[in-house]
């Protein structure tokens, strides 16, 4: 099994990376988030892989770090899943927003991924709750998860209003520095960083 690839990054796009290992070029399958965190071409990166074989081909799929590895394996693991529509609810939401997404039982949100209708939705709930809730640090409060959930929202606003991920996010970081967290709204979050992405 291919566990992790450490070499020069020779091709990316939105969903899929070439690296060179030792002249071997491997190509390999991302989310989005996955994409947009990694360098420009040409760059020495390294990345955590996991191997799916399939009637007629071997595919590699290639993460980030350890978290979306893991998450991505639970995804799979839900019957109605496949390695396609995960990486899709990778390229959506961060871990973290979907582990928020997932304690709280935000059926809706869930619903709002691609791929999942509300059986499958259900599913996830069921099957996953659980697994999550061990493995986020101790401490995550209802009010983080909520915190987390109105930063996810504000995001899926904006990537619906044509921004890139990557300019949302900043965008709403940048938001996040001028806005008071106590009490605030997604509606809020959403204008605010509204004015950050066109600015």
């Amino acid at each position: 099994m291919i566990g992790q690839l450490n070499g020069t990054l020779i091709h990316k796009t939105s969903t899929e990376i070439i690296i060179d290992c030792g002249g071997v070029g491997y190509s390999a399958f991302v989310s989005v988030n996955t994409s947009e965190s990694l360098p420009e071409v040409g760059i020495n990166v390294k990345v955590v892989t996991i191997l799916i074989p399939k009637e007629d081909s071997l595919n590699l799929y290639a993460f980030a770090d350890e978290s979306e590895r893991e998450t991505f394996k639970m995804l799979i693991s839900i019957s109605g899943i496949g390695p396609k529509i995960a990486l899709g609810i990778l390229s959506s939401v961060t871990v973290d927003d979907l582990q928020s997404i997932i304690i709280s039982g935000n059926l809706h949100s869930l619903q709002k991924l691609p791929g999942i209708g509300k059986k499958t939705a259900e599913r996830l709930l069921l099957e996953l709750r659980d697994k999550i809730t061990k493995i986020v640090p101790a401490g995550v409060s209802d009010v983080q998860v909520k915190y987390s959930l109105i930063v996810q929202e504000a995001l899926s606003a904006l990537v619906t209003l044509g921004y890139s991920r990557l300019i949302a996010d900043k965008a709403i970081k940048s938001a996040l520095n001028e806005l008071s967290t106590d009490k605030l709204t997604a509606e809020q979050l959403i204008k605010s960083a509204l004015k950050h992405a066109m600015s």
